[in-house]
């Protein structure tokens, strides 16, 4: 699996969906639709600021990820961005990968 950070912005639409129903029953529609991916929800965050949640999930793959953010915005309450989250390990090993790489002008 694989760890994704979704970085939600809210239609008006969405605003109006969400004072109507609450946050805890979207919870409830973001854990079945990751379910329905094959995922799990890590976490769900409602958030001041530019983005009105943030949500943490491990899915099987960059198609899952793609598909959760395409449906998602595609529906028309909101708008998100997809964050690709790599643990230590995976840092680590992007870090030892040997790579031929010259910067700009040099």
């Amino acid at each position: 699996m694989s760890k994704y950070l979704f970085k939600v912005k809210l239609t008006v639409d969405g605003l109006q969906g969400l004072l109507k129903e609450g946050g805890t029953a979207r919870r409830e529609v973001v854990d079945r639709m990751v379910q329905s991916l094959g995922g799990r929800v890590e976490s769900m965050y409602w958030a001041f600021g530019d983005e009105d949640a943030y949500v943490t999930v491990d899915l099987p793959s960059n198609t899952s990820a793609a598909a959760m953010g395409l449906i998602t915005s595609a529906a028309g309450g909101v708008r998100t961005s997809t964050v690709v989250l790599l643990s230590p390990d995976e840092i680590d090993d992007a870090a030892r990968q040997k790579v031929d790489y010259r910067a700009p002008g040099a």
